[in-house]
């Protein structure tokens, strides 16, 4: 993994759903591609700035969700590029989902929120074709993609039972016979 990379997006920028110059250093057609496509995948932090005197916490705030909801729409690569090591990301995720149920408890300083494992899931399926797409474009194995979806799973705390790839056989330059023919 490459350098953490903090992209702050301001309140202007989030209340106009305006993600273009995001978009013009990490949309699609803007990020590399092999190894070093492969160094940026869990780089990315996202960031919202201007709501800092807002009681609110960020997933409460309708601006800040629309916003993500958008930028979930036209950059669909959350899971490959984003750091499973902070919060961003299940913030991220939690902005977009359509039911939340949060509790501020006086007195402390989290808030205490409740996801539907099934509407994770729901939400997170469908960003496992771009992380894919990204992951091939990186040149990675079966077993680096493997890898990158358990750990997606367990950054959700969801339950991950799929079996590993299997290996490569053990001299793939051998041809593999496509058909053995025998005469009568």
């Amino acid at each position: 993994m490459s350098d953490l990379i903090l992209y702050q997006f301001s309140r202007d920028r989030v209340e106009a759903c305006d993600a273009k110059d995001f978009l013009s250093r990490f949309g699609k057609i803007s990020v590399p591609t092999g190894k070093k496509l492969e160094s940026m995948m869990n780089s990315v932090a996202l960031m919202i700035d201007g709501y800092n005197l807002d009681p609110r916490e960020i997933y409460a705030i309708p601006e800040v969700r629309a916003f993500y909801k958008e930028v979930w729409k036209v950059w669909p690569y959350w899971l490959y590029f984003c750091n499973l090591d902070s919060e961003n990301l299940m913030m991220m995720v939690m902005c977009c989902l359509d039911s939340l149920d949060a509790l501020k408890i006086k007195g402390q300083s989290q808030v205490k929120f409740n996801l539907s494992p099934l509407d994770v899931v729901r939400f997170i399926s469908a960003g496992f074709v771009p992380m894919n797409e990204m992951c091939e474009r990186a040149g990675m194995s079966e077993h680096q993609i493997f890898e990158r979806t358990k750990a997606v799973f367990e950054y959700f705390n969801l339950p991950f039972d799929a079996p590993p790839p299997c290996p490569p056989t053990s001299n793939p330059s051998s041809p593999k016979p496509l058909a053995i023919l025998a005469s009568p």
